[in-house]
């Protein structure tokens, strides 16, 4: 039998890696005032509601699915947040 999962993806670049989109936040964040504002990293959030017949075979699938697709292995990093959705849960768009 198959589960229901939803996983939020985190997709980051990784440290040593230049974030021109992140500077340019922290730069405009300056010029409005927000000197506290010490570093800006730019990232992407996805959401995936997928089916697997378990936790781990979820997690395999997520794993492929970023290193083929959402993230770029060798400038970004990536975290899978899963979570089993119960059949009673509703999902919102």
């Amino acid at each position: 039998m198959t589960q229901k999962y939803q996983a939020q993806i985190y997709v980051t670049l990784r440290p040593s890696v230049l974030d021109p989109a992140g500077t340019a936040v922290q730069s405009g964040l300056k010029h409005m005032g927000y000197n506290q504002v010490e570093q800006v990293r730019i990232g992407k959030y996805i959401e995936v509601i997928l089916t697997a017949e378990n936790k781990t075979a979820a997690m395999d699938h997520l794993d492929l699915i970023c290193d083929q697709l959402l993230a770029n292995p060798v400038i970004e990093n990536y975290r899978i947040e899963l979570a089993e959705i119960s059949s009673s849960m509703n999902i919102h768009s």
